[in-house]
């Protein structure tokens, strides 16, 4: 019965090698969890010490250069708000509405009959640009 001998000890390998990749893939699992949690209490360390010195309770030190990068992206978060408000302002004034709701990517949806509950498209159809799109791809038919 050498063949079955053989068998079971490939078996066997087989087994052990599979438990030990198991035991490898939990282990580099936890060690990325571990990873991710370092990283938010230095996140939260790093917003902590900001507040703290710009309330004057912590001495600026060695962290000048530090501490007008995160100015400098502060500003630049609150210039690209400013730009997506003028955006949508001018969206607001634009011919058809744009009131910047959900469906605003997709204006030839009409979904002024969801609000009434109804869960269907106004008229029961498509929306008003979807003419012209039927109209666009006859054409190039």
């Amino acid at each position: 019965m050498p063949v079955l001998d053989t068998l079971a000890k490939q078996a066997s390998r087989l087994a052990t090698d599979v438990q030990l990749s198991l035991k490898r893939a939990r282990l580099e699992g936890e060690r990325r969890l571990l990873q991710r949690q370092h990283r938010q209490t230095l996140e939260e360390l790093g917003e902590r010490v900001y507040e703290l010195v710009r309330a004057g309770k912590l001495p600026e030190g060695g962290l000048g250069p530090e501490l007008s990068a995160v100015e400098s992206k502060l500003m630049e978060i609150q210039a690209k708000l400013s730009e997506i408000e003028s955006l949508r302002l001018d969206d607001e004034g634009a011919p058809g509405g744009g009131d910047g709701g959900p469906d605003a990517a997709f204006p030839m949806v009409d979904r002024a009959s969801d609000a009434g509950g109804g869960g269907g498209v106004s008229g029961g159809g498509p929306g008003p640009g979807w003419e012209a799109a039927e109209r666009f791809f006859k054409r190039g038919s």
